[in-house]
């Protein structure tokens, strides 16, 4: 066998985490190589998470405007028609576009790509098994685990090829279905299901909590089931999914109350399983360096160390929240620690963002962790109602709370539900990080008429001087 080639970082992943790692490492004038078993860069994200779903929120959100929203501006085209082929056909493109971009940073960056399955059989040592099935071996002064998380699947209920799927298979659907059954209620479901509602199809979301959204503000979660609600789902909620038999004519599900009673069926033509994801450590060899993950399959970190000398790990294969933009601040954190620089991430400042309409995104702490931790504080809402831009483009739903410390008025949390949140989230990530109050964005000049004064007068309510509402 030819001698390993050597390399100052391994990265196993070419994720969101993995592939900036990556980009950063070339930036330090690092010798990397990033070893990803997918024949395309990018991860889940980009492959099969993240931005496919995007472009099917968008298409189909675009789909329903036109069918519902343009009568009522004056504007008569008719009543739309879905082709789904050419709906999903726009997907991959554009998908395969970032997929080529990654591709081209790694080549601008000098990052090698590697492709095959990685796996650490040593100290220092990853040995990657192409498609073809040759091996190779990278010797490797630092290794960094990327390799991110999977769906988690229903214990008493199998994945089957159209009728019961993954997130993977929700977004390419060949057809809409009739009854789409969506068992849990959390941001993957939501989005996906709110998807195929809109195309056509008639939603039920079953929870085993007694709400949705596990670790949303509980006043915004409650507002925003009344929205989709509103729009057209049904959610059946403290309810559990026992067992699940497919047929011929689609899904049957068994369910019982979370908290005990009788059980009932719900019959659909597909079901979403989007309970979660967990961490992708299958195969990776962690036995031959002495790591263990929990029992969740998570792998501890000290400042992104694990316990082993010169391996690192990064994103939803360790602690913290499971999204795509918290793996790429690790991932430059990771590597930043390194080059002997000063990496760090504040997980109190990662957003999260559902992309339903309306959106809904969050910073900092809840309501609810504040009271939990004793925390003194104030709060300021607004609601889209009263924001001119929002009412001018139909668009009210929701609202704006910001939540600060009742002593020193710095922001703890901010929370939106309405119209581009996702967008305007930012200003409170900014606003958090150089610690400041909810007085400092009050008196802010913003732009009028926009969605973001929304998030000004709500920071003016925290001290009572709201002034359009």
């Amino acid at each position: 066998m030819a001698e390993a080639a050597s390399y100052d970082v391994v990265i196993i992943g070419g994720g969101p985490g993995g592939y900036n790692a990556a980009i950063r490492a070339g930036q330090l004038g690092m010798k990397v190589a990033c070893v990803e078993m997918r024949d395309t860069l990018g991860g889940t994200c980009l492959n099969v998470g993240c931005m496919p779903s995007k472009a099917l929120l968008h298409a189909s959100e675009l789909f329903e405007v036109a069918a519902k929203e343009f009568p009522k501006l004056g504007i008569e085209v008719g009543a739309p028609k879905l082709n789904l082929a050419q709906m999903m056909g726009q997907k991959a493109e554009s998908v395969s576009a970032l997929t080529k971009g990654i591709e081209f940073l790694f080549k601008k960056n000098k990052v090698e790509w590697i492709k095959g399955r990685g796996r650490i059989t040593g100290p220092g040592s990853v040995e990657v098994a192409a498609a073809d099935g040759s091996t190779s071996t990278l010797s490797a002064k630092n290794i960094l685990i990327a390799t991110g998380s999977e769906p988690t699947p229903l214990p008493g209920v199998a994945f089957e090829d159209g009728k019961v799927v993954d997130s993977t298979g929700a977004l390419s659907l060949p057809a809409v279905p009739k009854k789409l059954i969506v068992v849990g209620a959390g941001i993957i479901g939501l989005e996906l299901g709110s998807v195929w509602r809109r195309l056509g199809a008639e939603v039920t979301v079953v929870e085993f909590l007694d709400r949705i959204t596990p670790g949303m503000d509980a006043e915004v979660a409650k507002t925003f089931q009344r929205s989709l609600t509103k729009q057209g789902m049904t959610f059946k909620l403290g309810t559990k999914v026992t067992g699940a038999k497919t047929g011929k004519d689609g899904v049957e599900l068994t369910l019982e109350p979370a908290a005990g009673g009788a059980a009932e069926t719900l019959k659909g033509d597909v079901v979403l399983v989007a309970i979660g994801r967990r961490p992708y450590v299958e195969g990776l060899g962690l036995e031959t360096v002495g790591i263990e993950p929990d029992k969740r399959g998570f792998i501890a970190n000290d400042h992104f160390r694990t316990n082993a000398g010169g391996v690192w790990v990064i994103g939803d294969v360790t602690h913290g929240p499971m999204l795509a933009h918290k793996a790429e601040e690790d991932g430059v954190a990771a590597i930043e620690l390194i080059a002997g620089k000063a990496g760090h991430v504040d997980y109190d400042l990662v957003p999260s963002v559902v992309y339903t309409a309306p959106e809904v995104a969050w910073v900092g702490k809840t309501e609810e962790q504040l009271k939990e931790a004793g925390v003194a504080y104030k709060a300021g809402k607004f609601p889209f109602t009263a924001n001119s831009r929002a009412k001018i483009n139909h668009e009210t739903d929701g609202f704006v709370k910001v939540l600060a410390d009742a002593a020193t008025d710095r922001i703890l949390g901010v929370h939106i539900l309405g119209p581009q949140a996702g967008e305007m989230i930012g200003e409170a990530c900014v606003a958090m990080a150089f610690g400041g109050a909810s007085e400092d964005i009050a008196r802010v000049c913003h732009p009028h008429p926009t969605r973001s004064e929304a998030v000004r007068q709500a920071a003016m309510g925290v001290e009572g001087w709201t002034m359009q509402a």
